[in-house]
């Protein structure tokens, strides 16, 4: 297959705060060819300041919040029903805090992208400002960000783009997560438009792009 599909990939991203990552693809569908489409915008958190972006764009919202189902699968399905309804082939994590489980019909169509290079400092309780902290402890001369699926592992899924970026010797985490926030805003876009190419495929934990 090649060139870009006649329609745009119809998307559901999913945030729980301030929507930096929202307002970054609506930045560069503003000015770039991304060939997505977003459809709708779903919070676990009422008071996240993304919703407002999204209001802003036109773009509807939905809160689902998990305090209110009895169990995380319950919470799960929810979301999933959301993303389904609204007709989502993709739905994009926008620092989305809640866990869920992906449910198979959903299999290799969940991102998210992650502030360091996975394998290295993920997982669980890897998130925000403790992995930049972690990065500079070790002693890594090169960090990143990562563009990955979602499977039902934290940081676990198969990686579709990583970018470096160096750890300078005078850096604080405040200083490094500004160097791979940068990279973020580049990478996240570059993966939905490989995604909407519709040359990218999955084998085990290879995502191959064709040329």
């Amino acid at each position: 297959m090649s060139g870009s599909p006649a329609k745009p990939l119809p998307v559901v991203v999913l945030i729980s705060g301030g929507g930096t990552t929202l307002k970054n693809l609506l930045a560069k569908m503003a000015t770039e060819q991304l060939g997505i489409k977003i459809l709708r915008v779903v919070s676990s958190n009422a008071k996240a300041r993304g919703l407002q972006i999204a209001a802003d764009a036109g773009i509807p919202t939905s809160v689902i919040s998990p305090k209110e189902y009895l169990t995380p699968e319950a919470f799960g399905v929810a979301v999933f029903d959301a993303c389904r309804e609204a007709g989502a082939e993709y739905v994009v994590m926008g620092g989305f805090l809640s866990y869920v489980q992906i449910p198979p019909d959903f299999e290799n169509r969940v991102l998210n992208i992650h502030p360091a290079l996975i394998p290295a400092f993920s997982g669980k309780g890897f998130y925000g400002h403790r992995v930049h902290e972690a990065v500079l402890e070790y002693g890594a001369k090169v960090s990143g960000c990562t563009v990955h699926f979602v499977d039902n592992q934290y940081d676990h899924g198969p990686v579709i783009l990583q970018k470096t970026v160096p750890v300078l010797d005078d850096d604080t985490p405040d200083t490094l997560a500004a160097r791979v926030f940068a990279a973020e805003c580049e990478a996240y876009p570059e993966a939905l438009r490989l995604l909407s190419t519709g040359k990218v495929r999955v084998d085990g934990r290879r995502v191959i792009t064709a040329r």
